[in-house]
Order: C-alpha cells, then sequence, then structure tokens
C-alpha cells in the first residue's frame, strides 16, 4: 500500500495528496503519516510548496470528516433508538439510557473531543460520526476540524521536510504512537465491556 500512495503522490502532487487524505479520513488504516511526511520531503527539492501541501492535505481532512458527519446524520438518535428496542438490542440488554448518557457527555464535552481527536491517530476520524449524531453545528464542527487538522498535517509535513531523505523514520515514530494509542483504547473498550457484561449480564442471573 505504501508504493501505491507514494506513486500516486509522485504523480498527482496536490491533488493525489487531498485524494489520499480524503481516503485516509473514511478508511482511517491508510497511514497518513506516510502521505503527510512523504509530502514533506517532496518540498525539499521538487516544486512543491510546504503551505500548498498543507492546504491540500486539510481540504482532504475536512472532505473526508464532512462524509462521515453526514453518515452520523443519517443514523439519528431516533434510528439508534430503534436498534436499542429491537431484538437483538434487548438480547444485547442495551438500553435508552446509555444513549442518553452518551449523548448528554457528548454535548457537553463535544467541542473539546472534536478538536483534541483529530491528533488521535483512527480515532480522529471515527470522532465525526458520534458528531454528525449529535447534530453539532456544521460551522463549529469546521472549524474544530479544519484547525485541527491543519496543525497536525502541517507538523508531519514540516518533520518530512526537516527529516529530508529520512522522513521515514518519522513514519517509524508515529507509528510506535499509533500502537501505544490502540494498545490504550483496546484496554478501555476491555474494561468496560467487562463492566457492562458483569452489570447486564452475569447480575441478572442472581
Amino acid at each position: 500500500m505504501e508504493d501505491l500512495i507514494l506513486d500516486i503522490i509522485n504523480e498527482f502532487g496536490y491533488i493525489g495528496i487531498f485524494l489520499l487524505i480524503t481516503i485516509e479520513n473514511i478508511f482511517p488504516p491508510i497511514p497518513s503519516e506516510v502521505i503527510l511526511t512523504f509530502g514533506g520531503f517532496l518540498t525539499t527539492f521538487s516544486r512543491m510548496n510546504m503551505w500548498k501541501v498543507s492546504i491540500s492535505a486539510t481540504m482532504g481532512s475536512v472532505l473526508g470528516a464532512i462524509l462521515l458527519y453526514s453518515v452520523g446524520r443519517v443514523l439519528s438518535i431516533g434510528r439508534i433508538y430503534s436498534f436499542v428496542d429491537s431484538k437483538i438490542g434487548r438480547k444485547l440488554h442495551l438500553r435508552k439510557e446509555d444513549i442518553k448518557r452518551a449523548g448528554k457527555w457528548f454535548n457537553q464535552y463535544g467541542n473539546k473531543a472534536v478538536f483534541i481527536c483529530r491528533f488521535v491517530p483512527i480515532v480522529r476520524s471515527l470522532i465525526s460520526i458520534p458528531a454528525g449524531i449529535s447534530k453539532m453545528k456544521m460551522s463549529i464542527f469546521l472549524s474544530l476540524t479544519t484547525i485541527a487538522s491543519f496543525i497536525w498535517n502541517i507538523v508531519l509535513i514540516y518533520l518530512g521536510r526537516v527529516a529530508g531523505k529520512s522522513w521515514h523514520n518519522i513514519v517509524d515514530y508515529i507509528d510506535f504512537y499509533t500502537s501505544i494509542v490502540i494498545i490504550v483504547f483496546l484496554s478501555i473498550a476491555i474494561i468496560f465491556g467487562a463492566v457492562f457484561i458483569k452489570r447486564r449480564f452475569i447480575k441478572n442471573k442472581y
């Protein structure tokens, strides 16, 4: 996949970066760090400009975020409630109170979550969906997404530029950071899953 990414950037320049980052936001496993750091490296010897690369990447980030935000809007609270009331939802012991609690949390901390999560691999893309579900104002969503995405993009592009031919070392560091993030989120998910099962399934047997 990495070779394909590099070929696209070499062939299409700014447009290639825009399209790749857009796809990366929809399909998180595509490594944005490769796209951005290599884009930064290209600015050291080609006609590509660091600011234009940053703007292209940010436009891609925003477009991808809007698409996922739209998915969240389509889901809507009503559809989620319908799933909770369905046969599967009842078997999973889901409750509307859980959804309301999650919605209340997002309404209270949603702005901070959307901004901060833009700096967290994988989660930076997925955070757009709950933002859409909660019907966060598009103007606020776009502002937070644009600012945070631009910071993330330009930092990696700059690091790629500074590293030069050693740009791949930056990718290795980001991969390590991503691995830690995944482990942390999996650990949290396991803990919450265990607590949920204990409260909803095991407890009900006694």
